[in-house]
Order: C-alpha cells, then structure tokens, then sequence
C-alpha cells in the first residue's frame, strides 16, 4: 500500500516542501530511503522501527521503500523521522488516511518513541503561512513556530500521541503566540553600559556608533576595556523592531540556536569570533551552504578583538557583507543568500613600535 505525507527541508533561510512517500510491497523484510538522504536520515530506518515497536504499534516484515522528493534536492537532518513513521504506519493500515493530507509533519523519534526537537522550525512555519496546511511539530519547538499568524501549530510529546490524534482517539491543542507582545517585554542585556566607570571619550564614542550603527575600531594597551566596552554595546542600542527580530530568529533558527522552548529573539545578537576562525566560518558556506558570523550578527554586533590576529582571507572576505548588507553562496545546485547587516566592532593593541 502506499501512503504520501507532507514535511519540509530548510536550504539555507529558506524552506522547501518535501513529499513523502512510502511504499509496502511482499519482499524480504528491507527498508530503502530514496530521494538524496543524508546519512542522518539513512540511520533514521532503524530510529523509527525501535520507535514504532516501542510505542505499541507493529512494524511491518515487508519491503519498504520511501521516497523523499523532489528527488534533486539534497535532504540533511534528523527532521523527517515523525513523518516517515507516520508514513510505514499509515501504508501498513495503523494510522487513518483520512487527515494527513491537512498537516505537515516534522520531528526526531527517540527509541521510545518521543518525538525531540528540530532545527529551523521558524522558516518552515513563515513558509506555510498562506498555505491550508497544519503543523504538527516538537513540543520543544512550538513556541518558536506558534508565532506566525494563521498557522495552526500542534506540538507533540511522542508517536502515540500523534496517531491517536489523527485516528480522532485524543486531542492535541493548537498554540499561538501574538509576535507584538513577545517584544513588549523586551529583555535587558546581563552586561549594562552604566556599570564602566570612566572612559567619558571611549564611551561618548560608542554612543555615537550605537546611534547611527557606524562600524567602531578601538586601539589600546591590553586592559583598557576595549573588550568590556563592546560587549556592553547591544545594551545601548535600539530595540529590534518586530521584522528585525524575526530576520534575527530566523537565522538562528536554522543552526538549532533557539533556546528549547524559546521563541523570538529580542535583543540584539553579539558574535565574537575566535582570530583563528576561518573564512568559512565567518561569511557561511559548506557543501550544504549554512550562515556564517556575519549573518549570526544579522540586526547587532560582530566583534573582532585582537583584528590583526586574523588572517588576511578572512578580513577579505568580510568586504563583500560590509558593502551588501548580505552574503551570496554559490553551489552546483543552488545559490544562497543569507542577510549580513551588522555593526563590525574591532580591538587592536598598538604597534609595538608606538610603544618604545
């Protein structure tokens, strides 16, 4: 028999709809995942059969090939584990037919069943917001979701739960958050601008940068508080307006860097990268292209201390973001563009000479 069930893939920000299909046919017991699978989905065959065994369900000694398409895209990710058991249980005849074409399915199954949380919920939730779909997700990852508009968000603990739900056995209650009240309550950053005593020019300085989101350069001896300073400086800045906030989220969605349970971020971020961090590292890329700093630091600071440290393709390389306001990832089979508009903060000691 076979069953089709909808989930979605994020491609650097963005997020693309993947359809599932699962197919039971007579054959020696196999399970084949087709369709560009990374090896975290590959492993998933073995998850979802401890899974739906543990969850009182029983797994089929047949021959079970899914399809993930379209099958040009590479898929990556732990993500489609929920979906392809609710496919093996809905082809074998468990689960009722009936109401999965309404829903979108994302999770990670443990060996019990219980269903964890994703990486780059929020993309995928802003991508089904004119759609009729439903969302079924982590419990983990509902709040995080549950604030785009007109998108039903169901969070789920575990399999069983899940099944019952579509079978009309249980209920599973839909969460919301309302976006403008998230940020009324604006969060206070732990390090606060009014606790450096002295420094009235450095400090006049960075007020200045802060209000008109200039890039700041600070020379001195080791201990002057040139680091102190610029970690203080997000404190000092606007508040992130509900877009900026919602850019901010949505990139760190995508690299799982949500607090569990969390939903929007609100203050501005402040990225500091080691000077032996690569240039890779610092604009995004990789054979699945992912952000880098500079996107990290989207809407707040990027701090570079000790800026002579880093190697020359490196401070290269941030010319291109500095100019754009976003970074452009070219691959065979895509191009991605992550937003890289941020405050560059740098430190430096002076020359040695400057000090003889």
């Amino acid at each position: 028999m076979l069953s089709k069930i909808l989930s979605a893939a994020t491609i650097g920000i963005e997020s693309k709809p993947i359809e599932i299909e699962v197919d039971i046919t007579n054959g020696l017991p196999n399970i084949v995942i087709v369709g560009l699978p990374d090896t975290a989905i590959r492993e998933s065959r073995d998850r979802v059969k401890s899974a739906i065994k543990n969850s009182q369900f029983e797994y089929p000694s047949q021959k079970i090939t899914i399809n993930l398409a379209p099958c040009d895209i590479k898929k990556e990710g732990p993500c489609f584990d929920l979906p392809i058991a609710i496919g093996i249980l809905a082809a074998s005849g468990q689960v009722n037919f009936e109401k999965l074409k309404e829903f979108v399915f994302l999770g990670e199954l443990a060996l019990n069943g219980r269903i964890r949380p994703i990486k780059g919920a929020l993309p995928i939730a802003m991508s089904l917001k004119d759609s009729d779909k439903k969302l079924i997700l982590p419990e983990e990852n509902a709040r995080e979701a549950g604030i785009v508009d007109g998108l039903n968000v169901y969070p789920a603990n575990n399999l069983t739960s899940v099944c019952d739900f579509l079978d009309n056995k249980g209920s599973i209650a839909p969460v919301s958050f309302k976006k403008e009240a998230l940020l009324e309550k604006q969060e206070t950053c732990d390090l606060d601008f009014s606790d450096v005593k002295g420094q009235l020019l450095s400090k006049r300085a960075m007020e200045i940068a802060a209000a008109g989101s200039h890039n700041l350069i600070m020379i001195g001896p080791p201990g002057s508080g040139k680091t102190m300073l610029a970690k203080r400086l997000p404190g000092i800045m606007p508040d992130m307006t509900l877009k900026e906030a919602l850019e901010t989220t949505k990139i760190h969605s995508v690299l799982g860097l949500i607090p569990a349970r969390g939903s929007i971020l609100k203050t501005r971020p402040f990225r500091t990268p080691h000077h032996t961090a690569s240039d890779v590292s610092l604009v995004g890329g990789g054979a699945m292209p992912k952000p880098g700093e500079v996107s990290l630091a989207h809407n707040g600071v990027l701090f570079m201390d000790e800026l002579p440290e880093f190697h020359r393709n490196v401070l290269e390389a941030l010319r291109q973001p500095l100019e754009d306001g976003y970074v452009t990832i070219s691959r065979i089979n895509s191009v991605v563009r992550f937003p890289s508009q941020f405050m560059l903060v740098c430190a430096m000691n002076p020359c040695p000479c400057h000090l003889n």
